[in-house]
């Protein structure tokens, strides 16, 4: 291809959002529904845990059957690995609040990827071409940065 034909490569954009009250706003209701859905997934896998508990019991003859309590030992401690994951979920949740919260109006923060396709020819920088970010206020675009 060293006859200028231009290569199409892809490549990763990193979004940068400027603090404004309501990216601050918006940010936190994300973070408070997300949160509030933990709380929900919790209180549904203690639900659900409890009724196979049960329904392991109840199909049983004898209830105090060592396989009955090993099926139940089992279901109790795949309920308490799942309830973990929940919670270290939240926990993040809620120190992506925290950090929310003590942002300064106008600082720029990451808010994520984009991948896009850029066209590369003899001669350009390879770097400058995939350090690209875009910095938007309020979801316009006010800079696209490259390099």
């Amino acid at each position: 291809m060293s006859d200028g034909t231009p290569l199409s490569i892809k490549r990763s954009i990193t979004i940068r959002a400027v603090v404004t009250p309501s990216w601050k706003e918006e940010a936190e209701k994300e973070l408070s529904n997300a949160i509030s859905t933990t709380d929900q997934q919790l209180s549904q896998l203690e639900q659900e845990g409890q009724q196979v508990v049960s329904d392991v019991r109840n199909q049983s003859a004898n209830p105090l059957d060592p396989r009955v309590q090993d099926q139940v030992a089992q279901v109790q401690q795949q309920v308490a690995s799942k309830r973990a994951e929940i919670e270290e979920q939240k926990r993040n949740l809620l120190q992506q609040q925290i950090q929310v919260r003590e942002l300064k109006m106008e600082e720029i923060v990451e808010q994520g990827q984009l991948e896009s396709f850029c066209d590369l020819k003899v001669g350009d920088n390879l770097l400058s071409k995939m350090q690209v970010s875009v910095v938007v206020r309020d979801g316009v675009v006010e800079a696209i940065e490259q390099g």
